[in-house]
């Protein structure tokens, strides 16, 4: 495993400048979102040479790129908002094929209209299901051309809120493009140590089969995020139990400040270690 981080991060609309700040605050991976190329994270077009810019940038500076961001309201209550996430999404897929990035990861949204990672009563609604469904079949398509998986991220306040959601939407759509992401710090709203470690443990067995990206976000046991190695985490054991599930890939932090990037690439290297 390899530590990574959320390129947007740090400052810069460059992808080299942005990507040499990964390597020199010590991560080998970098999650990646076209903001830190100057544009709209999921923009209507993306620039011819945006793909060719991302693909030297990563080999000049040495930084893997295991995904790239394309985070949408995929369950937005308006069809006309839905459509339009999807439709810009194709050229982000396009885009990671051409610049060799294998997944670009997805919200699978909230009837929220202001804000896709805030709750809303009818997200647990078959019709919030069924129009989120109807959208990732579309994006599934594009992935199966393109030669890439999506990524879709448990998320209390979100349509899929747990592991055996997404397992069951991959069974739904019948593909094989479907990967998950698993945060921990999303797994629970609260709880002791004890209980947040047996969630996390069990969270990692029922995904093993589609995980395709493990995020280290941490939260307190009231639920305030925070730093990873400051809340109810236990990060080594996480650790210990996505290597047992045969999980090679990077360990993608976030949610952090400028000023706390150092300590958090300590403490992962030493995790992962």
């Amino acid at each position: 495993m390899q530590a990574g981080i959320f390129a947007k991060t740090f400052a810069g609309h460059d992808p080299h400048t942005v990507l040499m700040q990964v390597r020199a605050a010590g991560f080998a991976a970098a999650q990646f979102n076209l903001a830190c190329a100057g544009l709209d994270p999921v923009p209507e077009v993306v620039p011819e040479g945006v793909s060719g810019s991302l693909r030297a940038a990563a080999t000049a500076c040495a930084v893997a790129l295991p995904a790239l961001s394309g985070t949408c309201n995929l369950a937005h209550p308006d069809p006309a908002t839905r459509q339009s996430g999807v439709t810009r999404l194709r050229g982000v897929i396009g885009c990671a094929a051409a610049a060799g990035i294998p997944m670009v990861t997805l919200c699978t949204g909230s009837r929220n209209a202001a804000d896709q990672w805030a709750p809303h009563p009818d997200n647990t609604t078959p019709e919030a299901w069924g129009d989120m469904r109807a959208a990732m079949a579309e994006l599934a398509e594009m992935a199966e051309d393109a030669g890439v998986v999506l990524g879709i991220e448990p998320e209390q306040a979100n349509v899929v809120r747990s592991v055996g959601d997404a397992l069951r939407l991959a069974q739904d759509l019948g593909t094989d493009r479907l990967r998950l992401i698993l945060d921990p710090a999303n797994l629970f709203d609260h709880g002791s140590p004890a209980e947040v470690r047996e969630i996390v443990a069990r969270a990692v067995d029922e995904s093993a089969p589609m995980l395709g990206l493990a995020h280290a976000k941490d939260r307190t046991p009231e639920g305030r995020v925070v730093p990873p190695g400051d809340g109810a985490v236990d990060f080594p054991d996480f650790v210990r139990r996505l290597a047992a599930a045969g999980y090679d890939g990077a360990l993608v932090t976030h949610g952090i400040a400028e000023a706390e990037v150092a300590q958090t690439a300590r403490r992962l290297t030493a995790w992962l270690a």
